[in-house]
């Protein structure tokens, strides 16, 4: 069985805290659309953001969790769902230098951000919107 070692919410919201200033999201707000170029990875400090598909909402992000990786992974950079604040928020951002830096500070944070997206694709999979998320 593999060990399950992960940084935990406190550890990434540690991580995050060390970038640039947050920025703030009033509930409702649009963070980014599907189909938008993507140029940061977010990880809540505080707050909830819905991640959506088709305006079907597929998951919730609380504190510690990250999301928005898969535009700074995927050569083509595309976003493929909407984030919307859920509540009023407060996101830490990181564009691909910034995530390389923390990744090479903190080798766990790329295996946490790795596994935080595999379990999400595993999630959506399984969605009746699986086939586009």
């Amino acid at each position: 069985m593999v060990q399950q070692l992960n940084l935990g919410p406190a550890g990434k919201v540690a991580i995050f805290q060390r970038q640039s200033e947050p920025k703030v999201f009033s509930v409702g707000e649009v963070i980014f659309e599907d189909g938008q170029p993507g140029d940061y990875l977010y990880g809540v400090l505080e707050g909830a953001v819905d991640l959506a598909v088709d305006g079907k909402v597929l998951e919730t992000i609380e504190m510690g969790g990250v999301f928005g990786a898969g535009a700074l992974i995927h050569p083509e950079g595309i976003r493929v769902y909407s984030a919307i604040a859920k509540t009023d928020c407060k996101l830490a951002y990181m564009d691909e230098s910034r995530m390389l830096f923390a990744i090479q500070e903190t080798p766990m944070f790329a295996l946490d951000v790795m596994r935080n997206y595999s379990e999400r694709l595993r999630r959506l999979s399984k969605h009746p919107l699986g086939g586009k998320a």
